[in-house]
């Protein structure tokens, strides 16, 4: 469900509200009931799921049902949604991330193929003391064991993956390494794999102003980045670049190449939300289950007032679906 006092419940609530989307797949929803169905009358759905208690043998029965609510009310308390960081909603919302990541571990009938993740505050998780991981990206990499993990974001137009992610701007130049750019190109080309492309074309940004102007302007595209491009093409990879991060997403999105590698945060996602903020996925690469979620945030601001855009929730939860459950595949 993600942070109970932003905008998760409700887009859940409505992107799931579609009998063909929820009819595809066996969708568990964890977290607060109360919350759900006072985010569903904001919009004026009525309750469409079958809820059971979080930890009740009685969820073993969810075969049934194609939308089960895991109430955590009943088993860990009510949870009061505030539209701010607040330091209990961060508790409560890492704990469902983690009780997620168990379901897709279990062996039970509830055992999970994929998660989509409603948003987080990640000021609300530090509040709650949990600092160790920033966000769910580095949480479920640790969980799952995993040391290479990317984020990945596919919309209609544009698909980008990221070879850093949360970190100040200032850091990203001595956090950049060969195999950094590298492990980004190799999981961008995984992530396109899983979405139905088999051989994509990737661009590769440099990460100053006109890719470096050889040298020019700095040589970390001779440095580093050149180097990444050439190994994965020895790897079969068709990997291109260094190429100006300002001109290069015009050629993604004239479909000349099915995935953009970013080097830092807003150089790869400042294009994606331009063009199609409401219908692009966050979708992490490189860990043995599927995981998307919308690629936006909590919008606090707008919270509890039913009119949140549920269109990129709809778009993960289709992706989760296509990726997870292939069409054809019983969903039992």
């Amino acid at each position: 469900m993600g942070d109970p006092g932003g905008i998760g419940p409700e887009i859940i609530a409505a992107a799931l509200d579609d009998r063909a989307l929820r009819a595809r797949a066996r969708h568990i929803v964890l977290g607060s009931v109360s919350v759900l169905e006072r985010a569903a009358a904001q919009r004026g759905i009525e309750p469409y799921w079958w809820t059971v208690p979080f930890g009740s043998p009685a969820a073993q029965d969810a075969k049934a049902h194609d939308v089960v609510v895991l109430d955590t009310d009943r088993a860990w308390g009510p949870i009061e949604p505030i539209a701010q960081a607040a330091k209990s909603a961060g508790a409560y919302s890492y704990r469902l991330v983690e009780e997620a990541i168990g379901l897709c571990q279990s062996s039970s009938a509830l055992q999970a193929r994929g998660i989509v993740t409603g948003p987080i505050c990640k000021e609300a998780w530090s509040l709650a003391g949990k600092t160790r991981f920033p966000g769910h990206t580095e949480l479920l990499a640790h969980h799952f064991g995993v040391k290479r993990v990317a984020m990945m974001f596919v919309g209609p137009a544009l698909r980008v993956v990221l070879a850093t992610v949360h970190v100040p701007l200032m850091e990203v130049r001595n956090l950049l390494t060969i195999g950094r750019v590298l492990d980004a190109i190799e999981l961008g080309a995984q992530g396109c794999r899983t979405v139905g492309i088999e051989k994509p074309r990737i661009a590769v940004c440099g990460l100053n102003p006109h890719a470096g102007e050889h040298g020019i302007l700095g040589d970390e595209e001779t440095r580093l980045i050149q180097p990444a491009i050439d190994i994965a093409r020895q790897q079969g990879i068709d990997a291109h670049g260094p190429f100006p991060a300002d001109t290069i997403f015009l050629d993604a999105i004239a479909h000349r190449f099915d995935l953009v590698v970013a080097m830092y945060h807003d150089q790869g996602l400042i294009p994606v939300k331009l063009i199609a903020r409401d219908e692009t996925v966050n979708m992490t690469v490189g860990l043995p289950v599927i995981r998307t979620s919308p690629d936006h945030g909590t919008a606090f601001d707008i919270a509890g007032r039913g009119r949140a855009n549920f269109g990129s929730m709809k778009a993960a939860i289709r992706l989760a679906q296509e990726a997870a459950v292939p069409v054809g595949m019983s969903h039992g």
